[in-house]
């Protein structure tokens, strides 16, 4: 570590009380940490936060309200533009959601700050109206229990955010801040990272990339042993070492002729890569820390064991398995925080379309919709709204074949 980066790091850590340091931020500030500065960098880890980041980003958030006729569609409220159209004056949905689950994957915790404002003539006699909502990066952020009422909220949870570009710090209220973690948690306050548990597997697998590195540049050969006759001195022993180390490493250099003076021997030391397994132990890591955040094999590019067919279960799969826990958990998040408990008491809720990943071709997309038409499930209005586009008049009955009745009539028309 650089001694700049050292002394920057030490001043972040001392603006800060040292009872908010944990055991690894100790171990950055004092330059001595055993977790990799490019983590990011190992492939399967950043594929995998990827994964989750982008479709998090790409689900669509909707605005229902539960009513007697059922669920439909609600108005939109202020807070409603913001999470579904513009969260702030720089972001969209999309980079907001994509950035909360990548904060939240890497960290294990994600943030977002609601930025509310006083409003005495509002909608309920008296509310705060949401201006803009910004997430917080989540090593800024520290989260603590007011125990003993100092800030007269004895039992609540309260967020302080260091602000990396300005400094300055910002204490916030527990209804400001939504709050998403992953499922690793023991006290159900905060998430704790994958990358910390499978720390060694992920420093493995990053360490098998760096040796392919190194393989590369040294042209794909293995190091080879320089046997002399005679003794020589420390200086003279490295400058030869050196010469034969530069002529012999990286690929400008494959294939050249190296000449060897008279009683010196070049021994190569044997290096056999499939012997030892690399590719099938590189494989296998992968696998297992795709396992860990819920990635299909297929989403990291492995196609040993799948088809086409097989392809298309494991994305429901990773629906089931691993989204729609995500998905719950931020619903959750954002009824309780991104409302208020009259818009709660009176049905109102935010909900995910999970079906945007789960678009099929447009021959078997027009099949479904099709038969839903047919028997009666969706409206020809609803079944042209889902292929974006506009309503047609008559187009709201729900219809379905005559020929159909009611299963407890099935044989009255034999009788008499």
């Amino acid at each position: 570590m650089k001694i700049t980066t050292r002394i920057k790091n030490a001043v972040s850590a001392l603006t800060r009380p040292v009872a908010d340091l944990n055991e690894q931020e100790l171990l950055e500030w004092l330059g001595i940490s055993g977790v990799k500065k490019n983590i990011l960098s190992e492939v399967t880890y950043y594929t995998c936060l990827k994964m989750l980041s982008e479709t998090m980003g790409k689900l669509p958030l909707k605005y229902y309200q539960s009513t007697e006729q059922g669920r439909i569609r609600a108005d939109p409220t202020p807070m409603t533009s913001l999470l579904t159209v513009r969260p702030n004056e720089i972001m969209t949905p999309t980079t907001l959601w994509s950035t909360t689950e990548m904060n939240c994957q890497h960290y294990g915790n994600g943030y977002l700050w609601i930025r509310r404002v006083y409003n005495r003539h509002g909608a309920y006699g008296g509310d705060y109206v949401p201006l803009d909502i910004w997430p917080m990066q989540s090593n800024y952020v520290d989260v603590f229990m007011d125990d003993a009422g100092i800030f007269g909220g004895k039992g609540k949870l309260y967020y302080r955010y260091n602000d990396p570009k300005t400094g300055q710090q910002y204490l916030f209220k527990s209804d400001e801040v939504m709050h998403f973690k992953t499922w690793d948690s023991f006290d159900g306050i905060m998430g704790k990272p994958v990358r910390a548990i499978l720390e060694e597997t992920i420093d493995g697998a990053a360490e098998s990339q760096s040796f392919m590195n190194k393989l590369y540049k040294q042209g794909l050969t293995a190091s080879m042993a320089m046997q002399y006759t005679g003794d020589l001195e420390e200086v003279k022993r490295k400058a030869l070492q050196k010469k034969f180390a530069d002529a012999l490493s990286g690929p400008k250099n494959a294939g050249k002729v190296i000449p060897v003076p008279v009683g010196l021997t070049l021994t190569p030391l044997k290096m056999n890569l499939t012997d030892a397994q690399f590719f099938e132990l590189k494989k296998y890591s992968a696998l297992q820390i795709a396992g860990a955040l819920g990635i299909k094999p297929n989403q990291i590019n492995n196609y040993e064991k799948s088809s086409y067919a097989n392809s298309e279960m494991q994305q429901l799969s990773f629906l089931v398995d691993t989204m729609s826990y995500r998905l719950k958990i931020y619903e959750e998040e954002i009824n309780a925080k991104a409302q208020s408990d009259q818009e709660i008491s009176d049905g109102y809720f935010y909900k995910f379309n999970e079906k945007a990943i789960l678009r099929t071709d447009a021959k078997s997309q027009m099949e479904v919709l099709r038969g839903a038409v047919q028997d009666g499930i969706y409206s020809r209005n609803e079944a042209r709204s889902y292929l974006d586009l506009p309503s047609k008049e008559g187009g709201d009955e729900l219809t379905a074949n005559g020929n159909y009745i009611p299963i407890t009539m099935i044989g009255k028309q034999y009788e008499k």
